[in-house]
């Protein structure tokens, strides 16, 4: 519910290079047993003693922790600035007695952990009751700079086709506290009890963008005008596109290759624009299936082209996503550190194929947990 400091891109420059940044956010538990534990405030605290430039934030209850990165230009620095940041999260939850994992929903059993404080939180948790009461959903959101809120819009409507898929690489969520549910991703499915989630509606303007949003704060159903759990929307405090699609990631890797597929997205979007190409519509009914489907079986098994329609292979679908952004990757000379990525998780299998692989030879948590970079961490 934070955002990292990103600056804008020049005005539909496309030629020009987008930054972006990274929010991760992590759970914190017992090292023994998994169990979701209330000590993400000491987590947080610790780490500011660290370093206090470090972007730290608390999230809706106390076992969910959030690290973001400042504003990076290329991938090298990004995989940089998300490996110091686990570094220095995984350093003080260690400190605290506690561990850090990454996965979008707690993994094993335990009660859920408090409401963290604040005034914020506590009218999140009167308005939503139990649909917050074990939302301890972990996601890995990324932030790419443009012009204005105007373009920003303007950009999301395009993203539309592309967001399953996005969810569908990303998927690493198919426990929730001890159970398999059948899903990839579990925090996509808790998600979609919100008002206000999924893929967002087409959009004709900026001003379209805040009347709907503020009459859905009017109704009652939003706490707020940031409250919206939109799979991408125009950032609330920044000139950004904020992708909210990911599960949290197992790697950085993983997260890495959720930004840059992110920015090149972006950036196409900027030149169908710059083309005079507005995005073509959607159909409600279809995106919230594909989302549906996405969340279901992430990379094994069928997605939705929203563009046809039609049921093809979730890594067809990716395929082509990757294709329809190659130009922009080719030109941040991304493309083959994408294709790498996308090769490894192809081959390896998204986080939730491998946290059952992990749970069937009785090895979860230490799967999931993030060490210190000089222990081993990933």
């Amino acid at each position: 519910m934070n955002t990292p400091a990103v600056e804008a891109a020049p005005a539909r420059a496309p030629d020009q290079v987008l930054t972006f940044g990274v929010e991760e956010e992590f759970l914190v538990v017992d090292p023994r047993t998994g169990e979701p534990s209330d000590g993400g405030p000491g987590v947080l605290a610790g780490v500011s003693a660290l370093d206090p430039q470090q972007g730290v934030h608390p999230e809706l209850l106390t076992a969910q922790t959030e690290a973001s990165t400042g504003v990076c230009g290329a991938l090298t620095q990004l995989r940089g600035e998300l490996r110091a940041g686990r570094d220095r999260m995984a350093l003080a939850a260690r400190d605290e007695g506690l561990a850090l994992i990454t996965s979008g929903t707690p993994p094993l059993p335990g009660a859920p952990s408090p409401v963290s404080p604040g005034a914020r939180f506590a009218r999140i948790a009167e308005t939503y009751r139990a649909v917050v009461a074990d939302y301890q959903a972990c996601g890995c959101h990324v932030h790419v700079g443009v012009p204005d809120r105007e373009t920003a819009v303007a950009v999301i409507n395009h993203l539309h086709r592309w967001l399953p898929s996005l969810l569908a690489m990303s998927a690493n969520s198919p426990f929730h506290l001890g159970d398999d549910t059948g899903y990839a991703s579990w925090r996509m499915v808790q998600q979609s009890r919100f008002p206000g989630s999924g893929i967002p509606p087409h959009f004709a303007s900026a001003a379209d963008h805040d009347r709907q949003v503020e009459r859905l704060v009017d109704c009652g159903v939003l706490v707020d005008g940031a409250m919206s759990f939109w799979l991408a929307r125009p950032s609330p405090h920044l000139p950004t596109v904020e992708l909210r699609v990911a599960d949290a990631a197992t790697t950085v890797g993983e997260a890495v290759l959720q930004a840059a597929l992110s920015r090149a997205l972006v950036r196409t979007a900027l030149r169908e624009l710059s083309a005079g190409r507005e995005a073509p519509r959607t159909d409600e009914r279809l995106t919230q299936a594909a989302v549906w489907t996405a969340a279901r079986h992430g990379l094994d098994g069928p997605g939705i082209d929203l563009a046809e329609p039609r049921r093809a292979p979730a890594a067809e679908l990716v395929h082509a996503m990757v294709r329809w952004a190659s130009p922009a990757l080719e030109e941040t000379r991304d493309l083959a550190v994408v294709r790498k990525l996308l090769a490894g998780l192809l081959h390896c299998g998204t986080g939730a194929r491998r946290q059952r692989a992990a749970a069937a030879r009785g090895a979860l948590l230490p799967a999931l947990q993030i060490r210190p970079r000089w222990e081993g961490t990933r």
